[in-house]
């Protein structure tokens, strides 16, 4: 199916286009860092799509840590926020390994459901060879997860998280910085 040729899409092409520049063949796994991006990680999904490629989407908000683990030692401030939210172990074990081995390897795209504060029982999924997994969410470019992606989309919003900002300087550590207060014309930051 060919999307419409609106300026979003034609902006998003341009992105998929660099991202298969660098990684050509096997399975890619692109980051899409930023609150609310899930729209534009869902609109590069279709583009990726519409290039042929089998895409799988997924988000960090799906790999939260139980309330009670993230409260334990008191109420969330935002410094316990990014520290604690999200369980990146489990993230990497059902996800990101998994997906990076390719063959018959299953993943899972969700293990955690945080509005109702329960462990998700997801289906174990395969791709073929050539695969993409695009996952959205804050936090992605954090130190421990930089290495993971083949490519990273910083969505650059105002304000940054302060916290995140002094530890991980995401704008140094992503591939593309975007745009996006105006989603029908997203442009580079």
């Amino acid at each position: 199916m060919r999307l419409p040729p609106t300026p979003r899409v034609l902006f998003l092409r341009e992105l998929v286009g660099e991202v298969l520049r660098v990684a050509p063949l096997g399975r890619v796994i692109v980051a899409v860092d930023g609150r609310g991006v899930e729209r534009f990680a869902d609109a590069l999904a279709e583009v990726f799509e519409e290039a042929g490629n089998d895409t799988f989407r997924a988000s960090i908000t799906d790999f939260h840590r139980p309330r009670a683990d993230r409260t334990r030692l008191g109420p969330e401030t935002p410094e316990s926020y990014y520290r604690h939210s999200y369980d990146y172990r489990t993230l990497r074990r059902v996800l990101l390994d998994p997906f990076r081995l390719a063959g018959s390897t299953g993943f899972q795209l969700a293990a955690f459901d945080e509005v109702r504060d329960v462990p998700v029982e997801s289906r174990w999924l395969t791709a073929g060879p050539d695969a993409v997994l695009i996952i959205d969410g804050e936090f992605l470019l954090r130190p421990e997860l930089r290495d993971r992606w083949d490519a990273s989309v910083l969505v650059v919003s105002a304000p940054e998280d302060p916290v995140y900002e002094a530890d991980a300087r995401p704008r140094e550590h992503s591939d593309l910085l975007v745009d996006n207060s105006d989603p029908a014309h997203p442009i580079r930051a």
